[in-house]
């Protein structure tokens, strides 16, 4: 596979999203410190923070990756984060951003999985979605910037009508609530927001052909301007089902034309592993393969 330099990357991204952007409300947005909405679930001595607080690394190195978590579960809302990803040679690691309800067999989960690559390639993002503990809903695109320059912002925004995964504002992904046609979606689990950073080089870059060089360790990963907006449960239990919340206002219950015009850019032009397509796995697309938009 031939990849585009990234100064293409930079001049595409200059040509298409830097004219007539439209954003995602910040209506009560806060970004907050970690520690105000986060806790380190696992290797506390691999995550370090930043800025009083504000920001936060996290190591990955021959003895541990690491892993934070939410103190609160949230059913709807939008979440996001600003990364800045692991540079250089990162083969074989996986940075996880994700929404899970751990309900074990019948989990809901909402998956940005950040794989790492050989100096030079492009990172790929792979997205994912569980609904009523079903998932192998995998898609793959191809960042168009080079995500360990600087920070960008992973969102995911989730109301009755669908899940949008946006990097930079841009949507990626698009899982629509099709229950009318028998597809499961996540409207009933409140779930948690988690971030990992660990070691997958049996299937992380290309397939698991590419090792971790551990003579490049220790890889750190950066993460700030941490906000979560969403119902918290347990909570008022009308705020779920409120039309009032902004997530559930008209504008946001589908894209609008710059945003569908972005969407069917990186599809079109970044998405190098699709689910929907994969005959082998799926002979017969799934049924929410053919809802579109």
């Amino acid at each position: 596979m031939t990849y585009p330099s990234t100064r293409f990357y930079n001049n595409v991204v200059c040509t298409l999203f830097l004219v007539g952007v439209v954003t995602l409300p910040v209506a009560n947005a806060k970004p907050a410190a970690f520690l105000q909405d986060f806790y380190v679930t696992w290797s506390d001595s691999h995550i370090k923070q930043l800025d009083d607080g504000r920001a936060i690394q996290l190591l990955l190195d021959q003895n541990s990756g690491c892993g934070f978590a939410s103190k609160n579960k949230y059913l709807f809302g939008r979440v996001s984060m600003k990364i800045k990803l692991i540079p250089g040679d990162s083969a074989g690691t996986v940075t996880a951003f994700y929404m899970n309800s751990d309900t074990d067999q019948i989990r809901d989960e909402l998956d940005f999985e950040f794989l790492g690559n050989r100096s030079g390639q492009p990172y790929s993002v792979q997205t994912n979605v569980y609904a009523h503990g079903k998932g192998d809903r995998e898609q793959r695109i191809n960042l168009w910037f080079d995500p360990a320059a600087d920070f960008h912002t992973y969102s995911i925004l989730w109301n009755h009508q669908h899940v949008v995964f946006y990097v930079d504002e841009v949507p990626i992904r698009v899982y629509k609530n099709n229950e009318a046609k028998g597809v499961p979606f996540p409207k009933m689990q409140p779930m948690g927001v988690y971030s990992t950073l660990w070691e997958a080089d049996d299937w992380a870059t290309r397939g698991g052909l590419e090792k971790i060089d551990w003579n490049k360790a220790p890889f750190y990963a950066y993460y700030k301007d941490f906000d979560i907006e969403g119902c918290i449960i347990p909570g008022p239990t009308t705020c779920a089902s409120n039309p009032s919340s902004w997530w559930e206002g008209v504008a946001y219950q589908h894209l609008d034309s710059i945003a569908a015009r972005r969407y069917r850019w990186v599809r079109v032009n970044h998405m190098v592993y699709d689910y929907c397509t994969d005959r082998s796995r799926n002979p017969v697309a799934p049924p929410e393969c053919m809802a579109g938009i």
